[in-house]
C-alpha cells in the first residue's frame, strides 16, 4: 500500500522552514513540515492541520510544487509526498511550542546555503523550494533514510 503525505514549502524572508522529526538527537535529518493525509479531508486541509501541529504556525496553501516518492523495499514501505507552496499568515516560531504527537521537536528557517549544509530529504528540496519561477517538480523513488 502507498501512504500519502503532504508537506509545505514555506519561505519567509528568503528562508525555508524545515523541521526535524526525530526526538532528541536520534537523527540529524531535516525535512519540510507536514505528514500523513487523513481520509475525507482535502490535501490542503490536511496540510494546514499538520503545519499547525508541528510548528504552531498558520498558513495559506498554494499550488503544488513537488511530488516526491520514497521507499524502503526491505520493509515494504512506499510513501508519496505532495509538497505545496505555502504562505505564512500568522504566528512565529516558538521554542516552547510542543507538537501534540511528539514527533517534531526542532524547527527553523534556513537559507538555501544553510540547507546545503544540513542533511535533508528529499534531494530536490532546495530546487523546488527556491525555484525562481515556480513550476512543478517530480522526484522518483528515493530510498528512505533516518
Amino acid at each position: 500500500m502507498i501512504r500519502l503525505a503532504v508537506r509545505a514549502l514555506i519561505l519567509n524572508e528568503g528562508r525555508l522552514l524545515v523541521v526535524n522529526a526525530y526526538p532528541g538527537s536520534e537523527s540529524d535529518l531535516w525535512c519540510a513540515p507536514g505528514g500523513g493525509a487523513d481520509p475525507h479531508a482535502s490535501l490542503p486541509e490536511n496540510l494546514v492541520r499538520e503545519i499547525h501541529e508541528e510548528t504552531g504556525l498558520k498558513v495559506e496553501v498554494g499550488d503544488p510544487a513537488l511530488v516526491n516518492e520514497f521507499h524502503d523495499p526491505v520493509r515494504g514501505f512506499h510513501q508519496v509526498d505532495v509538497y505545496f507552496r505555502c504562505r505564512l499568515v500568522a504566528g512565529t516560531l516558538d521554542d516552547g511550542w510542543r507538537d501534540p504527537e511528539g514527533i517534531v521537536d526542532r524547527r527553523r528557517f534556513v537559507t538555501r546555503e544553510e540547507l546545503a549544509g544540513l542533511r535533508h530529504k528529499p534531494d530536490s528540496l532546495a530546487e523546488a523550494a527556491f525555484a525562481p519561477h515556480g513550476g512543478l517538480f517530480y522526484d522518483a523513488l528515493e530510498l528512505l533514510v533516518r
